[in-house]
């Protein structure tokens, strides 16, 4: 039509474009920068090729075992780094101001607490409300398997890998589901690279203790199965999920099974046979150890001789409600030898986690999470935060 002309490239440019540019300019590599955006490497390649057709120019200079830019993308980098810098300095301080994520997230967390008042079935319902809430990365792939007999979903960042993660997730022993822990595995796998095995673990009060162990420890047997250098293979898991995951390592070590070659526990519950007379959590609890002996080490870790456990990383935040345990099972592993990196983060919510499309000090642990899971087995023995 008369009078109307195509939109400069300046009106037509995101901040996803700007983004995914400055970390491939950063990494030199598409599958780091990829992992680092929570993207897969088609969907990043994609944003780079509509930056450069929008600026019209090439940016990038791409072969079969190298990335470099060039001189219009070294001029680009230059300017974006620090304009993308500005902005999330701005966002940062709007939020600060505000509260909003700090707000969003006491109420998604005070909806489960209130909608799972009257009872079991809705405490369920409402977990997996709140999972419902949170978006699956793009590129996710998602595929059901049986493994070791226990039904299971394996998830992954695009072009799947043979699986090596196994997340066991949270839930209280008596919540959650493999489906509902769609986003967080997601996250996970586009963080790490990682393909994530998410067992459906058996849950109390129809399956006390020690079904979940049983289940978890069957599906790790699974991944050995696979023919994976167990060196290679990481456990995580999530609250009562970060519990069942040293249970786990525990029972291999009983079982005479080779470890990972290292553990993620996430604000790990661990004090399963002694919570705080009087709340929620301990009436939930009760319903998985039922009249199971506390001393027994695969239910209490506390009991539990640690040496032999890999390498460690736990996180939690300064306002976690089991951070008290957290702390106390950090030392208890420590002084059994295990080197373990203690992560603290500036939230008060627990498994802050599963916020990671929109809280940054849960995207910022999920990165930490990649570093631990790609670095050397050796030499991490240290408390940070």
């Amino acid at each position: 039509m008369p009078g109307l002309r195509p939109l400069p490239a300046t009106d037509a440019i995101e901040l996803k474009h700007l983004r995914a540019f400055v970390a491939v300019a950063t990494e030199l590599n598409f599958g780091r920068a990829a992992a680092r955006l929570y993207v897969s490497q088609p969907a990043l390649s994609r944003q780079i090729q509509a930056l450069e057709r929008l600026i019209g120019c090439p940016l990038l200079l791409r072969s079969t075992h190298r990335v470099e830019l060039t001189l219009a993308g070294e001029a680009l980098l230059g300017t974006a780094v620090p304009l993308l810098a500005d902005l999330d300095d701005a966002v940062a301080l709007t939020r600060s101001a505000g509260g909003e994520v700090a707000a969003r997230v006491a109420q998604l967390w005070d909806g489960v607490a209130e909608d799972g008042k009257p009872g079991l079935p809705q405490m369920r319902e409402a977990y997996e409300a709140l999972n419902a809430q949170f978006p699956v990365p793009d590129g996710t792939r998602v595929r059901p398997v049986q493994a070791g007999g226990v039904s299971a979903l394996v998830v992954s960042a695009g072009a799947a890998g043979p699986p090596r993660l196994l997340h066991l997730h949270g839930g209280g022993f008596i919540s959650g589901s493999a489906f509902g822990y769609r986003p967080l595995a997601g996250a996970l796998a586009a963080a790490t690279g990682a393909t994530v095995v998410l067992p459906d673990y058996r849950l109390a009060p129809e399956h006390p203790f020690p079904a979940a162990l049983d289940d978890a420890f069957l599906a790790y047997r699974w991944l050995l199965d696979q023919g994976t250098d167990p060196s290679e293979l990481v456990i995580s898991g999530d609250s009562a999920g970060g519990g069942l995951a040293a249970s786990l390592m525990v029972k291999l070590a009983r079982e005479g099974l080779p470890q990972p070659g290292r553990a993620v526990l996430l604000c790990p519950s661990v004090n399963v046979v002694d919570p705080p007379d009087g709340t929620p959590v301990a009436r939930w609890l009760s319903l998985y150890v039922g009249e199971h002996p506390h001393t027994d080490p695969l239910l209490n870790v506390f009991e539990a001789d640690l040496s032999g456990l890999p390498p460690l990383l736990v996180q939690s935040g300064t306002s976690d409600t089991v951070l008290h345990e957290t702390r106390r099972f950090v030392d208890y592993a420590a002084a059994h030898g295990v080197d373990v990196q203690f992560d603290l983060y500036p939230v008060g919510t627990h498994v802050f986690h599963l916020f990671w499309s929109f809280l940054p000090e849960a995207a910022a642990a999920l990165e930490q999470v990649a570093e631990f899971v790609r670095s050397p087995a050796t030499g991490i023995a240290a408390e940070a935060g």
